[in-house]
């Protein structure tokens, strides 16, 4: 083990190299960094206040030349309205000064410059503006004019020197950032020159240290590997290179001499793992007879329940209504909870033997127009629909293989789940649409209901659970489930949309024909012209609207998808079973659930279903 510890590691030669290679870097981003702040200090500072200030005294020098126009107007007019640029010009030099100065307050000799403007503009007013205003107002423009003399105009003259010299003062100081921004962007390029050179040496210098530590060691090492594996197992294994590798080089003899050993027990291993498959595939058939069983019961049991259950629910309503009224209120109380009890336990059953049958009685997947489907779905949900002045709508849906009774079953689940989840003094509209989305058709049923929170999205297609009470929301907590089970006997997946704003859209798989996914991608690879014969291009990923193979028209929304969403709170799984109608029982207190189908007198309805294709 002592040869091992001489030399460096190859861990420790990398990182020793990546640290040097690393504080370059850094130092130099470090470096970069602050000629980048300072290059950016200078331009923002030639950019807001150098290139502000050339304007500023620009316009300093124009109110300037404004007051001494409105002067010589005012003294050869008289009228007191071509004074109005000379009073302008004074309020405007006292914002221009002021801006100038603010600008200028890091710069002496811009405000210096500045200062000595702003005097010698305040001489000139005290002694030339203000005298000429005041004589040509009492004696006339002759007398104002007589004060308009050759000094009185060298005085404005070394006015405008002033501004000139604050004007030569800011281009300094404008050329003087420019340089810096110059220089600093100079030495920024420097840097970048200098950080792509280490980059370039320490990537050549990495390249043939690993030549020379890496790949050339494991060459050897392989080439010795392969002749033991040959046959050659007397063939001893020496290794090179850093420590790591004749370590690596050692092991590997190590188990090349256990290799003739373990051959045996490699048998007896082998042996040992053929009679664990055979274990565990008896194992996994006894799990299928089980599962089997378990089925069987579940039917056997929910079949048998049936006479009992019925009898017992008959002879409880007929003491309902016999002796209703005869005994006291408490004893009224007690029987109504016994015909609930013994209803609910009915429903609970014929759920649970529905559940049962789905997959074991079957007669074979056919060619199912979901339109068709669609249309018996809208009829044996027309009473709930009624009630509820719900709208149910679709669009034209595919054609896929599957079992006609348990397809119509899985949809009225749906719809009634969106009928029954409605929000109040709110008509629930649900929408049935289909896409193409690779080989497999996407179903969505949605509604404009009281939604489902992303974290129950999961929960409500387990059997028998809910998020309501039953006195809330009748039902089982069973129909859900059974939407599950239907789609996965179809090959399908089933999930809830959470991305929806409002609503629930559940959306469910099926897989398509085979000829409606060659249809679809020969209209995709023709162009969005062929693709639809209406110019409306394919969707993404090859995605079409249902019907965009020739065999079924597409949808009037371009894509087949619902509108509606869910994202409220809406109680999991408790969707009637498309088999019977949701009965209407009474609660303990003998009031309904929920008024019947055709609505208490009076109910804001117009009598009928509203009911759209397309």
């Amino acid at each position: 083990m002592n040869t091992y510890r001489r030399g460096w590691t190859l861990r420790r030669r990398v990182l020793a190299l990546l640290a040097v290679v690393g504080v370059l870097l850094v130092g130099l981003a470090v470096a970069e960094a602050a000629v980048a702040a300072k290059n950016r200090a200078y331009t923002d500072t030639l950019l807001t206040r150098t290139g502000p200030l050339r304007v500023q005294g620009q316009e300093l020098l124009n109110v300037l030349l404004d007051q001494e126009t409105g002067v010589r107007g005012y003294a050869v007019s008289g009228n007191r309205a071509d004074l109005a640029p000379y009073e302008q010009g004074v309020r405007q030099e006292r914002d221009v000064a002021a801006t100038i100065a603010d600008l200028g307050r890091d710069y002496p000799a811009i405000v210096d410059a500045l200062r000595t403007a702003q005097q010698q503009a305040a001489d000139w007013r005290r002694t030339v503006a203000e005298p000429v205003i005041a004589t040509t107002g009492s004696s006339g423009t002759a007398a104002g004019q007589a004060l308009i003399t050759a000094q009185a105009r060298q005085q404005f003259d070394e006015i405008r020197t002033s501004v000139g010299d604050l004007q030569t003062a800011i281009l300094a100081e404008r050329e003087r950032g420019a340089r810096d921004i110059e220089r600093t962007g100079n030495m920024l390029v420097m840097l970048l020159i200098v950080a792509a050179v280490v980059v370039v040496l320490a990537g050549t210098l990495m390249l043939l240290s690993l030549e020379r530590m890496v790949i050339r060691p494991l060459t050897g090492l392989a080439q010795q590997v392969r002749e033991v594996a040959a046959g050659d197992y007397q063939h001893h294994i020496a290794g090179s290179g850093p420590p790591e590798f004749r370590r690596l080089a050692d092991d590997v003899d190590v188990m090349r001499q256990k290799i003739a050993k373990d051959l045996a027990e490699v048998r007896a291993a082998r042996e040992n793992i053929e009679w664990v498959n055979s274990q565990l595939q008896k194992q996994a058939e006894e799990l299928t007879r089980s599962n089997r069983d378990l089925e069987q019961f579940a039917y056997v049991a929910s079949h048998d329940l049936q006479e009992p259950l019925r009898k017992v629910a008959s002879f409880c309503q007929l003491l309902q209504r016999r002796y209703a009224g005869q005994l006291d209120e408490r004893a009224d109380q007690y029987i109504a909870f016994a015909v609930d009890g013994a209803q609910r336990m009915q429903r609970l059953i014929n759920d649970l033997l529905a559940f049962s049958r789905i997959g074991r009685l079957t007669t074979g997947f056919v060619d199912v127009d979901l339109n068709r489907v669609m249309a018996d779905v809208a009829s044996q949900t027309e009473p709930g629909r009624q009630y509820a002045d719900a709208e149910l709508t679709w669009g034209e849906l595919p054609v896929i293989r599957g079992e006609e009774p348990l397809l119509t079953n899985l949809l009225v689940n749906l719809v009634s789940n969106s009928v029954k989840f409605r929000r109040p003094d709110v008509a629930p509209k649900v929408r049935v649409s289909a896409r193409l989305v690779g080989d497999e058709w996407e179903i969505t049923c949605a509604d404009n209901g009281i939604g489902i929170e992303p974290e129950f999205a999961d929960k409500i297609f387990v059997i028998f659970q809910r998020l309501h009470a039953k006195d809330a929301y009748p039902g089982t907590g069973i129909g859900l489930a059974i939407v599950k089970k239907i789609v996965e006997y179809h090959g399908g997946r089933v999930w809830v949309d959470t991305d929806q704003a409002e609503g629930t859209a559940i959306r469910f798989t099926l897989p398509a024909r085979p000829e409606d996914v060659e249809a679809a991608k020969a209209a995709a690879e023709a162009g969005p012209a062929t693709a639809t014969g209406e110019d409306a291009p394919a969707g993404p990923d090859g995605d079409v609207p249902a019907g965009s193979d020739g065999d079924v028209p597409a949808a009037p929304d371009g894509g087949g998808t619902a509108t509606t969403s869910d994202d409220a709170s809406r109680p999991a799984g408790d969707a009637e079973p498309a088999d019977r109608p949701t009965p209407v029982g009474r609660q303990p207190d003998g009031t309904q659930d929920e008024d019947p189908p055709g609505g208490p007198p009076g109910h804001g309805t117009t009598g009928g279903t509203k009911e759209r294709v397309g």
